[in-house]
């Protein structure tokens, strides 16, 4: 029995689903970001405050969608944060990423701005960032931007 011939169309078309499965096998799709509203935001099941941040950016226009990993480590390590600027989450937006209590505002500055950089960090979990506010006094702060070799600078300070 023989098939009956496939039409160029079908046959390209079947070539592109055959390319975007073998990528989506070997983990190489990425998602597409239609705006650069669009915030996903790692971060360790357990973790209360970065629910908080994921509030606060939502608040500001920001969609953001939460994925909890056991191995945050993993994801920074992955999205080229230095150690001495790790937080608590990492998100990624527009191809950059923003690592811990970050202000929507910078966030949106770095969009506007698109700097070479990898991207912007709250080190640590200050007092009084967002996502980090209490009854406690807030701390000063500063947002640093880093970039694919290691090299940081103060981007902005609260």
């Amino acid at each position: 029995m023989t098939s009956a011939p496939r039409s160029p169309l079908l046959r390209s078309f079947g070539r592109g689903l055959s390319t975007l499965a073998s990528a989506v096998a070997l983990g190489l799709a990425t998602p597409a970001f239609g705006s650069p509203d669009e915030v996903v935001m790692y971060k360790d099941p357990n973790c209360g405050c970065c629910g908080k941040w994921a509030e606060h950016m939502r608040n500001a226009g920001f969609a953001v969608k939460e994925v909890a990993s056991p191995r945050m480590d993993l994801v920074k390590q992955e999205a080229g944060v230095p150690e001495a600027l790790g937080s608590c989450h990492t998100a990624k937006v527009a191809g950059y990423v923003v690592e811990g209590h970050v202000p929507a505002a910078d966030v949106r500055r770095m969009l506007t701005e698109k700097p070479a950089i990898r991207g912007l960090s709250a080190p640590g979990m200050p007092l009084g960032s967002p996502g980090m506010e209490g009854p406690y006094p807030a701390e000063r702060y500063d947002v640093v931007s880093f970039d694919a070799q290691g090299r940081s600078a103060v981007f902005s300070k609260h």
